[in-house]
């Protein structure tokens, strides 16, 4: 089985995919989340990854992972040495091979997670794409028909705004993250609410429809995909989101996998292709 590792800002999301086959996009088997602690050592993180994979963790063969947290990007290193050193492992960043064409200023700025989602997207449509993810910032990126990376936007995630709002203003307070019964709030909290869920979905609606109309008819058909831990109470009021795909990310470190391991064996290299820091490229 390969093990799948993102490490976010928030959370850490595990995967386990089966072996794959030729001609065959594998199911993900199972799948978990838990809390990022930016302090985790090498020895830390091992623990956490073996207790909630438990029982799949023998049957593990090879792994790949991402670390947008830099401060854990070495410890998972630490902590992937340790697992085998004949175990197929890639760690995205420089030299890993993706396919993925950075079209931006600088492509070293860009997130070894927007990366794996725009192969990811790219994989499962034949069109061009935008993919939101609803993290501790909310990332709209721009995928050409052709699978280039071309850009987007950062905006502050949910979560992040409604600490800020609560934190700023003496009156309010954090509520939980709930649809209101109407967009028309008749209190505090449904007030909130609204803000938060409508406001955020217009954001997205207003970047989206941006996007499309600076691509022009030239781009073709553009599909739209939400991903992140709060995409799907988004994806419900969004205008323009059409799928969503909550583990696309981890889908894209599968692809990733595939593409270093199989051309390093069939080049005849070693069993563990190199592992690096940083930012991935093509």
């Amino acid at each position: 089985m390969l093990l799948c590792i993102d490490i976010g800002n928030t959370q850490i999301a595990l995967g386990v995919y089966p072996d794959a086959e030729d001609g065959v996009r594998p199911e993900l088997v199972r799948d978990w989340r838990l809390r990022t602690d930016p302090r985790m050592t090498a020895d830390e993180l091992e623990v956490a990854v073996r207790s909630m994979i438990g029982e799949y963790d023998g049957q593990v063969t090879g792994v790949a992972a991402l670390s947008t947290v830099p401060m854990l990007l070495r410890e998972l290193r630490v902590m992937l040495e340790r697992r085998g050193t004949r175990m197929p492992t890639v760690v995205v960043g420089p030299g890993v091979k993706t396919g993925v064409p950075l079209l931006v200023d600088n492509p070293r700025e860009v997130g070894a997670d927007r990366v794996v989602n725009t192969l990811a997207a790219h994989a499962r449509h034949d069109t061009a794409c935008v993919v939101v993810d609803f993290g501790t910032s909310t990332n709209i990126d721009v995928v050409s028909a052709r699978g280039e990376f071309l850009g987007g936007a950062l905006a502050p995630g949910i979560e992040i705004s409604m600490d800020a709002l609560a934190h700023r203003a003496a009156a309010l307070r954090t509520v939980e993250f709930l649809p209101p019964r109407s967009v028309i709030g008749k209190n505090t909290v449904e007030c909130l609410q609204s803000g938060v869920l409508y406001g955020f979905a217009g954001q997205v609606d207003g970047l989206v429809h941006r996007i499309e109309a600076e691509l022009g008819p030239e781009a073709g058909p553009v599909t739209v995909l939400g991903t992140g831990g709060l995409a799907p109470l988004m994806v419900g009021v969004s205008e323009t989101i059409t799928e969503y795909v909550p583990d696309l990310t981890l889908e894209g470190l599968r692809l990733t996998y595939l593409r270093n391991v199989r051309s390093t064996l069939v080049a005849g290299g070693n069993v563990r292709p190199p592992t690096a820091s940083g930012r991935a490229g093509q």
